[in-house]
């Protein structure tokens, strides 16, 4: 349920006589933040970021292979006046806060000795899967292998105390038994007596009972979470993994990389069937190369990949076991006499995702957003400049290797926003459907509001409160343009995620986790 449904059904009712009223982003959190000067360790540079289904639980992966896991505490506080809230006439204002769960080492670095090649433990994508019985279950992927995770809290058991009835027992802790002579070797360490010729007709173990058995008292109050790897889904890749993805049917997920994409079933690890090949009998004829990939949400039967050419397909698995021919054909045409050295390279779509009802796609290229109606193929129907002011600036880029940069993008859970991230750690929002003009651009910081733009194909910000970074320096600076545009490419806004049902977004910059709410 929408907690800010007051304000957004307001929206709607009133989008007839105007185009509904921009967002206001508020800083929530931030997890890892640096102080001035601290260097980041590379290892510490988060790689990926997802959301699961319910948006109460959050992961980050990084460059060094570990995973860490984030929940969600506001909700837990409201449990039992959920309902009495519900009932009220006036929007909830609480918004998504999340604390620290656990961490894990998903992958160690490695090395392939047949092809002499070190295997980094850099966290590519993260997925969430259904969770059971009260465990988490997530996969995570480097370039070659994928892992399925189980988290789950385990109870620790503890002696606490023994049941000794020291009432009944002599100074020495022995309990004293009058039908059984004394002597120095009476009883045996393990219970045992040895002198069996004893006459008594007391027919209790050991002979004459024992008025206080001594048991351990087991308690647990205690818990630790345990993250336990359930299966390793390796060897079926030859180039790196670019994606993975859970089919909705719960049982499979795709695998990715430049040139197959791969079945699998969560329940086997030593088999996967390739539904996508575009690899040439003549590796000369190569052409385009696949760049990400992503199942319908509800469709179990329908995925859609992207190509470093600019093009979406969306391919039905019912088709064929080999989907070599494609359902649908997603790609913009080149404006006729536009085509430079650039235009290949920026029209690489480095990231596609689904709308949450499976209508639209969204889709990331070097220069834009597009978004793209599934039942129509001619062109997008929204397209957002993201990047534009840096066409003069595609020679540098293509020297420091800026160009080839893989930004991620993500879709509001009423599919009324869409996001994505740029260089000086800013990210960008604008708003979709007719007659919506909204275009944000904030910074991932404290004071994400102080770099506002309005014109989605001239950004600018207001230069006047104090700015840490390198473009600190204002229009004098080398790396700032004079309507103040960024090119500081040495910190960039790659991945962010946008929570599943309400307008938080959480991105990560460097090795920190920054939340934002509106």
């Amino acid at each position: 349920m929408r907690m800010d449904s007051g304000g957004d059904g307001g929206e709607v009712t009133s989008a007839a006589a105007g185009p509904p009223t921009p967002l206001e982003w508020r800083f929530s959190q931030v997890f890892g933040e640096r102080t001035a000067g601290e260097e980041v360790q590379e290892v510490d540079i988060i790689s990926a970021i997802e959301f699961d289904k319910t948006g109460d639980h959050l992961a980050t992966g990084d460059r060094g292979g570990r995973v860490v896991l984030f929940e969600r505490t506001d909700t837990k506080e409201h449990v039992g006046n959920r309902r009495d809230l519900e009932r009220m006439d006036f929007p909830v204002s609480r918004h998504p806060e999340f604390r620290y769960k656990t961490e894990f080492q998903s992958h160690e670095p490695e090395f392939d000795y047949l092809k002499s090649l070190e295997i980094e433990e850099k966290i590519n994508k993260i997925r969430w899967c259904q969770t059971a019985n009260g465990a988490l279950f997530l996969l995570s992927t480097n370039d070659k292998t994928i892992k399925f995770w189980k988290v789950q809290e385990k109870k620790v058991k503890k002696i606490s105390d023994i049941n000794a009835d020291t009432s009944k027992a002599d100074g020495n802790g022995s309990f004293a038994s009058s039908s059984v002579a004394s002597g120095p070797k009476q009883h045996l360490p393990n219970g045992g007596c040895p002198d069996l010729s004893y006459k008594s007709n007391d027919l209790s173990f050991p002979p004459g009972g024992i008025p206080s058995l001594r048991l351990p008292v087991v308690t647990s109050n205690e818990t630790s979470l345990l993250a336990r790897c359930r299966r390793v889904y390796a060897h079926a890749h030859d180039y790196h993994i670019n994606s993975i993805s859970n089919n909705s049917d719960g049982e499979t997920f795709i695998s990715a990389d430049d040139l197959r994409i791969n079945l699998w079933n969560l329940e086997i690890s030593n088999q996967s069937f390739n539904i996508v090949d575009v690899k040439p009998a003549n590796m000369e004829d190569l052409t385009e190369v696949i760049t990400s990939a992503e199942f319908h949400p509800t469709h179990c039967n329908t995925l859609a990949y992207s190509s470093s050419k600019g093009s979406i397909r969306l391919i039905d698995l019912r088709q064929s076991a080999l989907c070599d021919s494609h359902s649908k054909l997603f790609e913009e045409q080149e404006a006729p006499g536009s085509r430079s050295f650039f235009t290949e390279i920026i029209a690489s779509i480095s990231d596609v995702k689904f709308a949450k009802d499976g209508r639209y796609i969204l889709s990331r290229d070097y220069m834009t957003l597009k978004l793209w109606d599934i039942n129509m193929d001619s062109g997008p129907v929204q397209t957002f400049q993201v990047h534009e002011y840096l066409r003069p600036k595609l020679c540098d880029l293509y020297e420091n290797d800026s160009i080839f940069d893989k930004f991620e993008c993500c879709l509001s859970g009423d599919g009324r926003q869409v996001a994505t991230g740029s260089y000086s750690n800013l990210f960008r929002i604008f708003g979709c459907g007719m007659g919506n003009t909204e275009s944000t651009t904030l910074e991932a910081s404290k004071n994400p509001m102080r770099r506002q733009v309005q014109t989605p194909s001239r950004p600018s910000r207001s230069l006047s409160s104090s700015i840490t970074r390198v473009v600190r320096r204002g229009a004098e600076s080398p790396g700032v343009d004079a309507n103040g545009n960024s090119f500081d490419f040495t910190t960039k806004l790659l991945h962010l995620a946008w929570h599943p049902s309400e307008n938080s977004i959480a991105c990560a910059a460097a090795n920190s986790l920054y939340m934002y709410y509106a």
